[in-house]
């Protein structure tokens, strides 16, 4: 998944030196990368987003990048991920919370590439809780996937 030139994301954090954790804390913050290539492509339907999730993450993020896509709008900015927990259930399920700091990144109409540089707020920033689980390829595809704009953990 290449984004455009104008969308950046970074993941800190995102290392634990153990390696099943991190597997699935790389496959996580892939899952949430696919969501902005969606966006950035103009298309929910695209096969990374398959690829990364599944069950409710998976229709869910299709139809937030659907809502976004008719809205005539995509991405333009710098999107940041940071302090990740990671609770590994069994070799094949975990779960993962972390925070997004989406205060440099802006709506961007696809039409005329004018971008919103609306000021950052409190839902700027993000709370992301999610179950990942181990498909049979190996892959730890979100499987669930919740956000809460403005929780005052990620609030900085």
């Amino acid at each position: 998944m290449k984004l455009p030139g104008d969308v950046k994301e970074t993941f800190e954090g995102w290392k634990t030196g153990d390696p099943l954790e991190d597997a699935a804390l790389a496959d996580a913050g892939r899952s949430q990368t696919a969501v902005t290539y969606a966006v950035t492509q103009g298309d929910p339907d695209v096969p990374a987003l398959s690829f990364y999730q599944a069950k409710t993450a998976l229709a869910g993020s299709q139809d937030w990048v659907k809502g976004i896509v008719d809205a005539g709008l995509t991405y333009s900015g710098s999107v940041r991920y940071y302090a990740p927990n990671i609770n590994v259930f069994d070799k094949e399920s975990a779960g993962v919370v972390y925070c997004a700091d989406e205060s440099g990144a802006y709506n961007k109409n696809r039409k005329t590439n004018k971008v919103d540089k609306a000021p950052a707020t409190d839902q700027s920033y993000v709370l992301y809780s999610t179950r990942l689980e181990k498909n049979g390829e190996g892959v730890w595809q979100t499987t669930k996937l919740e956000s809460e704009r403005g929780n005052k953990k990620c609030i900085r």
